[in-house]
């Protein structure tokens, strides 16, 4: 018991070290260049995204930014999708909408979506965006002055999460919990080893000609987690990327409360672990029974260490999250329950092989 208690506590270490150095090393957009006017193109796969498009295109119709173009694409929409994005180009003329004509074989709809957009875009970077994003500032001209400054092909930014309910606290934070643990940021930037692949799927800002040399969503086109197959590929072929969080001017309300967040993150969990389902296992084991060997196999001086290590970790995640760092400390171990739940209902997807997202089935691999 002692032993296992000395690897709970080595690993909480180590997750204190990851926390720290992406707090003290976070990466933070630079200002704009002067003399900017590239053009971008800012692309949206929209499915039944009636809550949500309006908004976006507003924020788009009041960026600092002015050269950009919207493309819309309206992938086979049941609700009023469609119509809003219509209205929305009386009154913007940069926005265009593209409609599906049905989802291809062997293609999930978000890639086949992403790509269709790509084709019809004229700008010199393409920034895919989801549609419940919502953006201001500078975001657009900043992340140009950082593709240009560190010679990028890719740059992902994960939003700051808006949670308005009870049960988006107890579930959303998790992402950020396991990747901000696990991995300094920073070296997704410096060190090109393809396990060192980071990427938010919400936010992801492309070099167009390395962006159509690759054909990211198309080469990785049944895939249903896109965003870290695509940085892993761009490493692959030698491409720098580099993956930022805790931008102001970014956030996301990526679910309605609880089942939805759990849903949801199922969909993604296990690829922060490489997709191995041990690993994640393991992690959750670890991180949320390891209190455990640690009461019985050690002193109480250890176990308080050990209480302390585990509160800053929290805190520093949060901090370089810009989430509430006290509800995160109150509701960690609930969190952590909650990652086992989400991990269980993602090997129970990969188990039958389907999973249902936005009215489709895909595949769970």
């Amino acid at each position: 018991m002692e032993i296992l208690a000395y690897i709970v506590l080595g690993f909480a270490i180590i997750q204190l070290m990851v926390s720290l150095a992406n707090l003290v090393w976070a990466q933070k957009l630079p200002p704009v260049d002067s003399g900017i006017d590239d053009l971008v193109s800012i692309l949206i796969p929209a499915r039944n995204e009636e809550k949500n498009i309006g908004e976006l295109l507003n924020d788009l119709e009041e960026l600092a930014y002015p050269y950009i173009e919207i493309l819309v694409y309206n992938d086979q929409s049941t609700d009023n999708t469609e119509k809003i994005v219509i209205e929305q180009q009386k009154i913007d003329s940069r926005i265009r909408l593209l409609h599906s004509k049905g989802l291809p074989d062997g293609w999930t709809g978000k890639n086949h979506a992403c790509f269709s957009l790509a084709q019809q875009a004229k700008g010199k970077y393409l920034l895919f965006v989801d549609a419940d994003v919502r953006v201001s500032g500078l975001i657009v001209s900043q992340s140009i002055s950082m593709a240009k400054y560190y010679d990028l092909a890719l740059l992902s930014i994960f939003p700051k999460q808006v949670m308005k309910t009870r049960g988006e606290e107890f579930t959303v934070p998790l992402m950020n919990y396991v990747l901000l643990s696990l991995l300094p940021l920073i070296l997704v930037r410096t060190i090109q080893f393809t396990s060192l692949s980071a990427a938010n799927g919400q936010f992801m800002f492309f070099d167009t000609a390395t962006y159509h040399k690759l054909q990211p969503h198309k080469n990785i086109r049944n895939k249903r987690v896109e965003d870290i197959e695509i940085a892993r590929m761009y490493k692959q072929n030698n491409e720098k990327i580099s993956c930022l969080t805790g931008n102001d001017d970014i956030r996301c309300r990526m679910y309605h409360g609880y089942s939805e967040a759990v849903n949801g993150l199922s969909r993604s969990v296990l690829m922060f672990f490489g997709n191995s389902a041990l690993i994640a296992i393991f992690f959750w084991m670890i991180t949320t029974l390891g209190f455990i060997p640690v009461v019985l196999g050690l002193t109480w001086q250890f176990f308080l260490l050990y209480l302390c290590i585990l509160l800053i970790t929290r805190v520093a995640i949060s901090l370089n999250s810009r989430q509430n760092a006290i509800k995160n400390v109150a509701y960690g171990f609930i969190q952590k329950i909650n990652l086992g739940i989400v991990i269980g209902k993602a090997l129970r997807a990969r188990s039958v092989k389907k999973i249902e997202w936005k009215g489709r089935l895909v595949s769970s691999s």
